[in-house]
């Protein structure tokens, strides 16, 4: 026969138990905690010299591949040119049109660069009520400096 002591604490073993797992089980079980990906990382101390210094390369390395990315004035000149080579007639007073088969032909001669900004989804953007289904080459070529 088990004294009262003991029938408390199987009762309160028990208890933890199925509370437990209703709760969804301990933290260290649940394996979605160790999905979650870490967003924040604290800043280095200024005695941490080793980490401040990593932090500032990889920033660095960070802004040299963004730049990288962006169009030179080079391409910016080669990119305008190809728009006003193939724009599409007529013009709607002193502003310059391209169609959507041109534009394709454009984003294939511009290089790799400027792939990003020919898609269907930017020509849909800059479209507006043109009766020939055409975007204006400056609002384009603006949009790429922008973005670009």
């Amino acid at each position: 026969k088990k004294s009262e002591q003991e029938l408390k604490d199987e009762e309160m073993e028990l208890f933890t138990k199925y509370y437990m797992e209703w709760k969804g089980g301990k933290k260290s079980d649940n394996l979605s905690y160790a999905n979650i990906p870490r967003f924040y990382y604290r800043l280095p101390a200024e005695d941490e010299i080793l980490l401040q210094k990593l932090r500032e390369e990889s920033r660095a390395v960070f802004l040299q591949r963004k730049s990288r990315e962006l169009l030179d004035n080079e391409e910016l000149q080669n990119l305008w040119f190809l728009l006003d080579k193939h724009q599409t007639s007529p013009m709607i007073g002193e502003e310059a049109m391209i169609n959507y088969e041109n534009f394709l032909k454009v984003g294939e001669k511009a290089g790799p660069k400027c792939k990003q900004f020919f898609t269907a989804k930017i020509f849909a953007k800059l479209l507006h009520n043109d009766p020939y289904g055409r975007i204006s080459i400056m609002q384009f070529f603006n949009y790429v400096m922008r973005k670009g």
